[in-house]
């Protein structure tokens, strides 16, 4: 079995400017490919993991996000960094418009989107990491049972827990990488 360092797209890849769909606006959170990097030469597959409420509440299309994600891949690529995958919800329970108001198992804090890439990659989620900006990321973690939680401290309030490491910048996640799970 693999571990995989499950990442979460808006505050830890990129700098959360809200409701992000095109390339112009979105600005790579500092040390993210030094990160990816060191998580690639520990053999961890590299996963995104995200919650796209815009698309529910019908800011940008399923297309738009598609689009930023095949560029967002392609500067990883070009950065030496490979994406094994991303996966998003488009769902938001309350907010959502039509067919998109749902309260799905894939949204965080649910683990729907960990718990597929376990089955579609054949994941040890006990020796994987998730690095996240909210606790619903840290839920989701939980719920799958993921080895190593780390909640990179930014713009939303978040809740101390014995089992959530806070890093003040993705060079700290850098150095858990280095020190291993």
């Amino acid at each position: 079995m693999r571990r995989a360092l499950f990442l979460d797209r808006d505050g830890v890849i990129n700098v959360d400017g809200h409701y992000i769909h095109r390339p112009e606006e979105f600005h790579f959170v500092d040390g993210i490919f030094e990160l990816c990097r060191a998580a690639a030469d520990k053999d961890y597959l590299l996963i995104v993991v995200t919650n796209q409420s815009g698309i529910a509440r019908g800011m940008y299309s399923e297309a738009d996000f598609l689009k930023l994600t095949d560029w967002m891949r392609a500067r990883f690529r070009e950065e030496g960094v490979l994406i094994s995958e991303v996966y998003f919800c488009p769902y938001h329970p309350k907010d959502g418009i039509g067919a998109y108001r749902q309260d799905s198992y894939d949204r965080k804090p649910h683990p729907g989107m960990i718990l597929k890439a376990k089955d579609e990659f054949d994941i040890d989620l006990s020796r994987s990491i998730i690095i996240g900006d909210k606790d619903s990321d840290m839920e989701a973690g939980r719920r799958a049972q993921v080895g190593k939680l780390c909640l990179l401290a930014g713009e939303y309030p978040y809740q101390t827990a014995e089992d959530v490491t806070v890093l003040d910048s993705l060079q700290a996640g850098v150095s858990i990488l280095l020190g291993g799970v």
